[in-house]
C-alpha cells in the first residue's frame, strides 16, 4: 500500500540516498531500492527519479544535428499512432524519454 508515502518534490537529501544506493547496489530490483536507500518513496518514484534527472550520464541541453535526424526517422518509421518515446530515446544515448518527447513537442510537431 502506498499509504504513507512521501509524494511530491524531491529533496537533496533524498536524491544523495538514492544515488547512495543505487551506487552500492546497482540500478535494478526497483522494489527493494525505497528499503534498502531508507526513503518513504514507493519504487517507481525511485526509478523514474534515478533515471530521468540523477542518472550520472543523462545528456540535457541542445540536441545535435545527428540527433534531430535519427528522431526525425525514427518518429516517422514508428508513426503517430502511438509513439514510443521511450524505443527512440534507447537510440538516442543518454537522452531520456521525456527530454526527447518534450524536444519533438516543442521543435518538430507540425504546428
Amino acid at each position: 500500500s502506498s499509504r504513507g508515502v512521501r509524494k511530491g518534490a524531491w529533496t537533496k537529501y533524498e536524491d544523495d540516498l538514492l544515488r547512495e544506493c543505487i551506487g552500492k547496489h546497482g540500478e535494478g530490483k526497483w522494489h527493494m531500492v525505497p528499503i534498502r536507500a531508507g526513503l518513504n518513496r514507493c519504487r517507481k518514484s525511485c526509478r523514474l527519479r534515478w533515471l530521468n534527472y540523477l542518472r550520472p550520464n543523462i545528456k540535457r541541453g541542445t540536441f545535435s544535428e545527428d540527433e534531430v535526424d535519427l528522431l526525425l526517422r525514427l518518429h516517422k518509421l514508428l508513426g503517430n499512432r502511438l509513439v514510443l518515446w521511450s524505443l527512440i530515446a534507447g537510440r538516442l544515448p543518454d537522452r531520456t524519454a521525456n527530454d526527447v518527447k518534450n524536444f519533438w513537442n516543442s521543435h518538430c510537431k507540425k504546428k
